[in-house]
């Protein structure tokens, strides 16, 4: 058994924003040489998510706005009264109660076989990662893990 892993370093650009990067989790196995086995698709973020949809632009737009519902960006949250939280303070720490919200409903990471060398989505599926918070530098890592 081996494990290979790898790094997408990705500046995104608006919130919520889905990035397809179904193309890279591809590129990833194939370097990998791994046959039979999954790969771990992971954000390393509390405020940005990876999961497994379907890219098409209306549905996209249709899940923009279900987060945006579930969790606006105008609500009230303890988070982001600066003047009482006291624990992880930065100097550029930005309101983002709604973006932590959105990210405990999606999630932080995905699974996918490895048959024959190849990884096993389905017809309609693509790995997202979604930034839930403001444009910035941001990581998605991929674990490929078999023989």
């Amino acid at each position: 058994m081996k494990a290979k892993s790898f790094c997408l370093k990705i500046k995104t650009e608006s919130a919520p924003q889905f990035i397809d990067i179904t193309e890279w989790v591809g590129e990833c196995v194939a370097k990998s040489k791994v046959s039979n086995g999954f790969a771990v698709i992971f954000s390393k973020h509390t405020t940005a998510s990876v999961k497994i949809n379907e890219n098409e632009p209306l549905l996209l737009e249709d899940m923009t706005r279900f987060l945006e519902q579930l969790s606006p960006r105008d609500g009230a949250y303890q988070h982001n009264d600066f003047t009482i939280r006291t624990v992880n303070m930065n100097p550029d720490e930005s309101p983002n109660g709604h973006a932590h919200l959105q990210h405990l409903l999606l999630g932080t990471s995905e699974t996918v076989p490895i048959i024959d060398g190849s990884v096993q989505f389905g017809r309609y599926q693509s790995v997202f990662f979604i930034e839930l918070d403001h444009p910035r530098d941001r990581e998605v890592m991929v674990q490929v893990v078999g023989d």
